[in-house]
C-alpha cells in the first residue's frame, strides 16, 4: 500500500494537496476508492480511503488509525556542518535508523556557515525516507549556528553525552553497541570533514562529554554517522527480539 505524509495540523480535514497530491494523482495515478497509508511524522499511522479526487486535491476518509509509542531510547546526532553532497543520504538514513533528531552545528573547521533556518528540502528528504521505510516518526531538525558553546548548552540535560573523536586523540573508550540504544536521551557529536580542533575537544570534555573512537581509519562524517545510528538501532532491535 502506498504511503503519504500529511502534517499533523491538517489531519482534521484529511485532504492531500501540493506535492503529495501530485504524487498520488499524477505519478501513481491512484483512483477513488483505493486505500493508502497516511503518516504524520509524530507517531500516527492511518489507513485511508480516497474519497474524491479533483484537479487540486484528494479528499480522504479515515478507515483505521494507529498511534505508535514514542521511543524510550532516543539518539540525537550532532553533525559538524560540511559539504552538501552527501547530506541528502544522511537525512534519509537518519529516518531509516530511527534517529530522534539531527542537529547541524557550526564547527571551527566547517567550510561554510550553517543556515539559520531549516530548509524545506531537508524536511522533504526526511518525508521521502519515512514513506519508504514506514517510520512513523520524523527526526527533528535543528541548526546550531553559534558553535560549541551553543551545542553544549542545548545538550546540558541529556542523559548520555558522547563525542566521537579521531583515533589520534586521547579517548575514553571504543564505541560499541553497549554505549548506544540506551534508555533516555543520548547525544553523539561528530565533527566536520576537517575534524575537531583541540580547543573544541577540550570544551566538550570539560562539559561532561565522554570521548569515543570507532577505529583506526579516518572516516567520512556520514560514514561515522551511519555507524553510530546503526549500532544504536541494532542494540534496540536486540532488546526487542
Amino acid at each position: 500500500m502506498h504511503a503519504f505524509y500529511l502534517e499533523p495540523n491538517n489531519w482534521q480535514d484529511l485532504i492531500l494537496t501540493g506535492s503529495e497530491f501530485h504524487h498520488l494523482s499524477k505519478v501513481l495515478r491512484l483512483k477513488e476508492d483505493e486505500q493508502i497509508t497516511l503518516l504524520d511524522g509524530k507517531g500516527k499511522e492511518a489507513i485511508c480511503l480516497i474519497q474524491t479526487i479533483t484537479k487540486k486535491e484528494a479528499k480522504l476518509t479515515l478507515c483505521s488509525e494507529k498511534i505508535y509509542p514514542e521511543d524510550t531510547a532516543k539518539i540525537t546526532l550532532a553533525l559538524g556542518w560540511g559539504k552538501a553532497a552527501r547530506r541528502g543520504f544522511m537525512l534519509e538514513k537518519s529516518v531509516e535508523l530511527e534517529a530522534h533528531a539531527l542537529w547541524f552545528w557550526q564547527a571551527e573547521r566547517s567550510q561554510f556557515p550553517v543556515p539559520q533556518d531549516i530548509k524545506a528540502s531537508w524536511q522533504e528528504q526526511l518525508i521521502a525516507g519515512a514513506k519508504q521505510c514506514r517510520n512513523p516518526y520524523l527526526p527533528e531538525l535543528c541548526s546550531v549556528t553559534q558553535g560549541v558553546q551553543e551545542l553544549i548548552e542545548k545538550s546540558k540535560n541529556f542523559d548520555h553525552k558522547q563525542l566521537l573523536v579521531e583515533s589520534d586523540y586521547a579517548h575514553d573508550a571504543f564505541l560499541s553497541e553497549k554505549e548506544l540504544g540506551l534508555s533516555g536521551n543520548t547525544i553523539c557529536v561528530i565533527g566536520p570533514e576537517g575534524g575537531f580542533s583541540p580547543q573544541e575537544v577540550e570544551l566538550f570534555k570539560n562539559a561532561g562529554f565522554k570521548t569515543y573512537t570507532i577505529g583506526d581509519r579516518i572516516l567520512r562524517w556520514e560514514t561515522a554517522a551511519v555507524m553510530v545510528l546503526g549500532l544504536h538501532w541494532w542494540n534496540k532491535q536486540q532488546k526487542k527480539h
